[in-house]
């Protein structure tokens, strides 16, 4: 049976730094919305923002939905790497996987697992990052003609339960006889572990402004930047400096802002964030560019999983 090119680029999507268990259910979810990519395209850009919250990194959303629109414009996924390649938000790793896998291309997809398993066979020492021209040189060698997709999903499993980063199973190995890392008797140290960067530190303040009913004032980001399209709790911009200097100059609306104790800390790809919380009674009528969210609504509203994180501290 032929895989069908628009699950195949779902899953890849879903799966784009993030677990098989993590994605799953989301991948679940969207086949029941938009069985096809035609009704991904034809969904609005909130519903699709909001079907995704709490995946993180939400470019991924919207290119999701600006691929589906550029796929149903044109009648269907381009079959090859370089056509796949020009789809919003499809890179060299997403455009191989579904040659290969919906289309049966000779393409070669590198993911993490198959970057692993070609430096231990190969016997490479240098790190991922540092080693990626090889890598993919080597790969490409390895690839069949013929079942290039069945080629690539078998080195992905046998890198998540086999080849693993730590304690790798050689014995079980179907490569062990050709593998260089497992002839050294220390397959662990290929490939070599990439220097790690430091994480810089940021600050910054959330309001949370809640009605009796527990209904409380939020707005959606600008489409464009970090957790872009998402809905928030109104805050200032984020930045270096000590959290305990944060003082309410950004809220949104004049009030009696009571800062909470302690704070929210999230961890992003390239900066740890910590967030002071203030809280006060929201006014009776919306302003301009906010809306009143229900507690019961916040997990399908479309917040990210750092302002579910604040929502949840704030309403204690």
């Amino acid at each position: 049976m032929t895989p069908d090119p628009y699950r195949v680029w779902l899953s890849e999507i879903l799966l784009q730094q993030t677990t098989t268990a993590g994605a799953a259910p989301y991948f679940a979810e969207f086949l029941r919305r938009w069985p096809q990519v035609q009704d991904l395209a034809a969904a609005r850009p909130e519903e699709v923002m909001s079907a995704f919250a709490g995946l993180g990194y939400y470019a991924r959303a919207r290119n999701l939905h600006a691929c589906a629109k550029a796929v149903a414009a044109t009648g269907g996924f381009p079959d090859d790497e370089a056509g796949l390649l020009v789809l919003p938000g499809v890179g060299p790793y997403t455009a191989a996987a579904v040659a290969a896998i919906a289309f049966g291309r000779k393409a070669t997809p590198i993911d993490g697992n198959i970057a692993r398993i070609v430096s231990r066979i190969a016997g490479f020492r240098e790190s991922i990052p540092a080693n990626r021209r090889a890598i993919a040189d080597f790969a490409a060698r390895l690839t069949p003609a013929r079942r290039a997709g069945d080629f690539a999903q078998a080195l992905m499993d046998i890198g998540a339960t086999i080849c693993r980063p730590r304690a790798p199973t050689c014995p079980a190995c179907p490569l062990n006889t050709d593998c260089r890392a497992a002839a050294s008797g220390e397959p662990e140290a290929f490939p070599g572990r990439a220097p790690k960067k430091l994480r810089p530190e940021k600050v910054g303040a959330a309001f949370f402004a809640a009605r009796a009913d527990g209904a409380f004032l939020a707005r959606r980001r600008p489409p464009r930047g970090l957790l872009g399209g998402t809905m928030e709790l109104p805050g200032g911009p984020w930045g270096p400096g000590k959290i305990a200097a944060i003082g309410p100059e950004a809220a949104p609306f004049a009030a009696r802002w009571t800062r909470l104790p302690g704070h929210v800390e999230h961890v992003f790809t390239h900066f740890t964030l910590r967030l002071a919380l203030y809280r006060a009674p929201a006014p009776r009528v919306a302003p301009e560019g906010f809306v009143f969210i229900a507690p019961d609504a916040v997990e399908t509203a479309g917040f990210s999983g750092l302002m579910r994180k604040a929502a949840a501290f704030a309403a204690g």
